[in-house]
């Protein structure tokens, strides 16, 4: 298993993101993508048995949520070994009351299908002061609420609608003075990849995306044919819950390992009193 090295985790520390090439092999994304062929016609507000395709009204694309309901090379992704010790290193806690039921806890997953014109805005950013997106480093350990493994299933270049990211912003005080004027105030929305200081990341199928969630990030629209492809898992400390109001099927569980388990559901066993 592929574990953090020094340089990963200080720049990871210094910009709020890595990205891991290679990530998934070529067969394993190919998997990925063949499922996706079968689910990418959901409209919004559709289930195909515990996959549920979602938007917030916008122009974001689809997404599938619950993707790991989807089949073994989507479970696979739960630990899979070329970020999951990294998510131990970053998520942290280790030897805390954060591991009381276990490492870890995926608190949301989805693949997202995004055709032309199509992007999600610039937000997160560590001025919001948000509890589910909180980074901190001390003594020597991460400790971050929420880190997210964005993993392309399609190359993702110029004009394909890349992540956007604002380096270091994790750590910022200030609001960015252009997010603050056109977005909160609900003003022309400046693109993301037209900000300053924004970057835009480009890659190809199979690497992945590192990122605390309190990266002020978005992407760019795409303008090229096609479709742009990705998965998404977040990751954060045991104790965490849901986002949003699904839960892991029964069949789920039965088919995964105790440490796949631990991470989708740490309260699996609930506690009654005797007799109810």
């Amino acid at each position: 298993m592929k574990k953090p090295t020094e340089l990963e985790m200080y720049l990871f520390d210094l910009n709020g993101y890595i990205v891991v090439k290679n990530a998934l092999k070529k067969s394993e994304a190919n998997a990925c993508n063949k499922i996706i062929d079968k689910l990418k016609n959901l409209k919004n507000g559709e289930w195909q048995g515990y996959i549920h395709g979602h938007n917030y009204g916008g122009k974001e694309g689809l997404n599938l949520q619950q993707i790991y309901e989807a089949g073994k090379p989507f479970e696979k992704l739960i630990d899979h070994p070329s970020w999951i010790h990294h998510m131990l290193e970053f998520v942290g806690g280790k030897g805390t009351f954060d591991h009381n039921h276990g490492p870890l806890f995926i608190d949301e997953n989805f693949a997202n299908v995004r055709g032309p014109g199509e992007a999600i805005g610039i937000h997160s950013g560590n001025p919001e002061g948000i509890q589910r997106n909180h980074y901190r480093y001390q003594d020597g350990k991460f400790h971050c609420s929420q880190v997210n493994i964005l993993l392309a299933l399609t190359d993702i270049g110029e004009g394909d609608g890349g992540t956007v990211v604002i380096p270091s912003s994790h750590k910022s005080n200030i609001q960015h003075p252009e997010y603050k004027t056109n977005v909160m105030k609900k003003n022309k929305i400046t693109s993301a990849e037209t900000m300053t200081a924004s970057k835009e990341i480009y890659l190809k199928a199979g690497d992945g995306l590192i990122f605390v969630d309190s990266l002020c990030h978005g992407s760019a629209k795409r303008v090229n044919k096609g479709e742009r492809r990705i998965v998404v898992y977040r990751y954060g400390p045991s104790w965490g819950f849901f986002r949003h109001p699904y839960r892991p099927s029964k069949k789920l569980l039965k088919n995964l390992n105790t440490f796949q388990r631990q991470i989708v559901m740490p309260h699996e066993k609930i506690l009654k009193p005797e007799g109810k």
